[in-house]
């Protein structure tokens, strides 16, 4: 029998200091994440940042924290509901970080018969700190523990053409009514290194602007080339002028060299060096809303916009539970039991 597993990120039980710390530890503990040897990473991550991080991470979870719980948490929970009515094989949820585990979702695969599995990483791009700690963890949770079961991954979707038509729709609706003059898209970002590490063919990544138009198998596990073919088919099926819309990086951690340019930097830049004043902001990297796209996007990059000179700020939220969204992960669903 078949069935799907829907991974996201996951989130802290409350927005405790306590919960929060405990959630960050197995985070930040992420060999992918922070991807230096186990002693310096135990070091970095027990020794300095839990031991400053969680209560400045709590106020900041406190902020965005629904009456219902985690919004992300939320959000994947309708999301899956809303699935779950459209297909007619299971469908489980699971988080790679926090109590809401994969080993859950698998476990609730496994009460219902199923033996075939079709894993979606909820990351539209294949980046080794996201997509490959979600795949890399499914497997080995799927083969110490379900191995009577068999696990088929649905590749990033960075690139497909439903899912660049279900974003452009969304984005459209919320465009309709703010007169921008600029539309930033700001992606969640990484250290430079990981670009090298998850190159394939060990040479082609230069991080110069000069490989990402260039042909090559480094392009499947290149996260810059696919944030950035992710804006330009998106800006194509909204018509924007190049003059107004541009990339930007976010969430960066640490004092290490991460994708650039980074998204605070350009809510300072384009009020003062390119007058823009009116500022749309989508953030393709999440299918769900979150504390870096509702906090630091939505609150903190309003308010920095604005102390840069900037006047109208629009916040355009993630697919969240989108209907078009549901109709076409469904789509892929029913794709995968015709074809498999």
């Amino acid at each position: 029998m078949k069935g799907v597993l829907l991974v996201n990120l996951g989130s802290p039980d409350s927005p405790s200091p306590k919960d929060v710390k405990k959630y960050l530890k197995e985070f930040l503990m992420d060999e992918r994440v922070i991807d230096v040897n186990v002693v310096l990473r135990n070091i970095l991550v027990k020794g300095v940042i839990l031991n400053t991080r969680p209560k400045k991470s709590a106020e900041a979870y406190q902020k965005i924290w629904w009456k219902e719980g985690s919004p992300l948490i939320v959000i994947s929970e309708r999301f899956h509901q809303k699935l779950e009515k459209k297909t007619e094989i299971p469908v489980a949820l699971g988080m790679r970080y926090g109590s809401m585990s994969i080993e859950k979702g698998y476990r609730a695969l496994e009460k219902q018969g199923v033996t075939e599995v079709l894993l979606i990483p909820l990351y539209p791009h294949y980046a080794m700190s996201s997509y490959e700690t979600v795949v890399e963890k499914s497997l080995e949770v799927q083969k110490s523990l379900f191995p009577a079961m068999t696990t088929d991954i649905l590749p990033p979707f960075y690139n497909n053409q439903e899912y660049i038509k279900t974003m452009s729709n969304a984005i459209r609706k919320d465009l309709e009514n703010f007169e921008y003059d600029h539309v930033l898209f700001s992606y969640h970002g990484i250290p430079e290194r990981h670009i090298k590490k998850s190159d394939t063919t060990k040479s082609h990544c230069k991080l110069d602007g000069s490989c990402c138009d260039k042909p090559s198998e480094a392009h499947a596990t290149c996260y810059r080339h696919q944030c950035f073919e992710t804006t330009k088919a998106i800006a194509k099926e909204l018509n924007l002028p190049e003059d107004k819309f541009s990339d930007s990086f976010q969430s960066r951690l640490g004092r290490d060299p991460w994708l650039k340019p980074y998204t605070d930097f350009e809510f300072e830049r384009l009020p003062q060096e390119e007058n823009k004043k009116n500022l749309a902001v989508i953030t393709p990297a999440f299918v769900s809303d979150c504390l870096e796209t509702l906090e630091e996007i939505a609150m903190e990059g309003e308010e920095q916009f604005q102390e840069g000179g900037g006047e109208n700020y629009k916040h355009i939220p993630c697919l969240n539970d989108n209907d078009e969204w549901v109709d076409t992960v469904a789509k892929w669903i029913e794709n995968w039991t015709a074809n498999s």
